[in-house]
Parts: C-alpha cells; sequence; structure tokens
C-alpha cells in the first residue's frame, strides 16, 4: 500500500505540474554557420590509380567504363589569411573511390575493379574573430583519461556533397610515370581497400575520368544563444518490444500498384 501510494503521489506532482511559460527562455551551445557557400564543379581528367594487380588488369583492356564514382575521403585544413581579419582559407582535398568495368582482350566477361583518384579545392570564407581558447573535456580515445583538448581560435569547416557524376571516362596508352602521390596522401586506413598501396608508377595504360560535383562548404562557430523553450522533447510514443512474425509485417505495407501499372497524367495519357 504504501508503494502504491507513493507512485499515485509521483504521478499527481507531474500531472499537475505547471508547463514551462511560453516566452520562457534557456541558453543552449549550439554550431553557428558564419558563412557558407554552394558551388558546382567539372573536374577534367583525373588519373585513376589501382592496386598493383588491377593495373595489370588495366593494361590488358581494351574498353573501360565507370560503374560508380563515391567520395571515398576528405581532408580539411583551415587557415587564417593575413590582413582580413575574420577570413579563412579552407583547402579542401576530395578522395574518390572508381569502381571500373573492364572489357579485357580475348576476355567474354567484364572485370570489375576499384581504384582512386583525388582534387582539391580552396574556398574564402568569413569565419568571424575570437581571441580565446577552446578546452573541451570530452572523452576521446586517443587520450588515457578526459582530456582537456583545445582547438585554438579557428572555426572548423564542414563539408557536404553529392555522390559525384561521372561525365566522361577515357582510356589512354601512355609512360606509366606520373607525378601524383594520391598513395602517400590518402589516409592508411582507407589505402588498405586497395590493397595497402596504389601502383602510381608503372603500367602502359591509364584510366581518366571528368566528373562533375556539387559541394557546400560552411564555417561554424561555438556560440552560446538564447532560444524561446516551450517544452522538453519528450518520446510520443512507447517501446514496443512484442514479437512480430514477418507476415505480420509483410500484411501492413500497402499493395504497390505503381510498380505493376504506369502512372497515368491527369488528362489520360500516360507518362
Amino acid at each position: 500500500m504504501a508503494n502504491r501510494s507513493w507512485r499515485d503521489g509521483a504521478h499527481q506532482s507531474v500531472r499537475h505540474r505547471k508547463p514551462p511559460e511560453m516566452n520562457q527562455a534557456v541558453c543552449v551551445d549550439v554550431g553557428r554557420v558564419f558563412d557558407s557557400c554552394s558551388d558546382r564543379d567539372c573536374v577534367e581528367d583525373l588519373a585513376v590509380f589501382f592496386s598493383v594487380a588491377d593495373q595489370a588488369v588495366i593494361d590488358d583492356a581494351v574498353d573501360v567504363r565507370v560503374k560508380k564514382a563515391s567520395i571515398l575521403a576528405t581532408c580539411i585544413d583551415v587557415d587564417e589569411l593575413p590582413l582580413q581579419n575574420g577570413c579563412y582559407s579552407c583547402k579542401l582535398t576530395f578522395f574518390v573511390e572508381v569502381t571500373v568495368e573492364v572489357q579485357q582482350a580475348c576476355e567474354c566477361k567484364c572485370t570489375t575493379v576499384c581504384g582512386c583518384t583525388m582534387f582539391e579545392k580552396t574556398v574564402v570564407l568569413y569565419g568571424g574573430e575570437s581571441s580565446v581558447q577552446v578546452f573541451d573535456g570530452e572523452f576521446r580515445s586517443e587520450c588515457h583519461s578526459h582530456c582537456e583538448l583545445t582547438n585554438g581560435n579557428r572555426p572548423r569547416c564542414q563539408v557536404q556533397i553529392a555522390e559525384p557524376v561521372v561525365l566522361e571516362t577515357r582510356l589512354a596508352n601512355e609512360c606509366g610515370c606520373c607525378s601524383c602521390c594520391v598513395g602517400k596522401r590518402l589516409p592508411p586506413r582507407y589505402l588498405e581497400r586497395f590493397g595497402g598501396q596504389l601502383a602510381e608508377n608503372g603500367g602502359t595504360k591509364r584510366v581518366y575520368v571528368t566528373l562533375g560535383v556539387f559541394t557546400i562548404v560552411q564555417l561554424v562557430r561555438n556560440a552560446q544563444m538564447m532560444v524561446p523553450m516551450i517544452g522538453y522533447c519528450l518520446p510520443c510514443k512507447e517501446c514496443n518490444n512484442d514479437e512480430v512474425s514477418p507476415c505480420d509485417v509483410f500484411r501492413t505495407m500497402s499493395f504497390p500498384t505503381e510498380e505493376f501499372f504506369p502512372p497515368v497524367c491527369k488528362d489520360g495519357q500516360k507518362r
């Protein structure tokens, strides 16, 4: 009985608690975007590099076709511009994984290999001014305890990039000598995807691609801001731990009518 009355009292206290006022304000620490820009770039004739084994496949190729290009990693360097207070140069290095379908001589089936290419982009944005150092006590895996680390007073650069569009692919007969150093600049954890080493020098043929890239670049600083608060964000549904059979899930799905019949316009004509 005692436990029951305690629970009833707890529910009553919650039920009769007054909701926060509409004009109540709270202080939050959020990332404020000081400056941003969007851009579209057509990057032409990027050399694609493969592992030693896959480069041998390219050397025997008579034709190639790029099936997919996706961003593998992005390295960002932010440097303050001299004589321009609050302005920063953001150097972006994109590493792209390229999946290539290769048609070899005297082979009926195509072979699929993956290579890597890279391109750079630099933008100048306003990131605000600050003369303080920011220390963060958040736990990091590289520390043995809760380290207090600082990132100085520079803003952080955030990059959003859509999947690259492959505009052109060509196979060229040329000397294997190349001054590019994708293998040395690619982070080691991604280099393992290509056997631990890219064959930048050697081979008799090279694959080149032209990519169309859409990007959004932002400079962000943490800022303490006052915002109006209506209340805490509480879940509006209960957790359901009941076991449901696959057939029960299937019965709740809508019938995919559009998969069987093409959509029809209002004028009665098919699209």
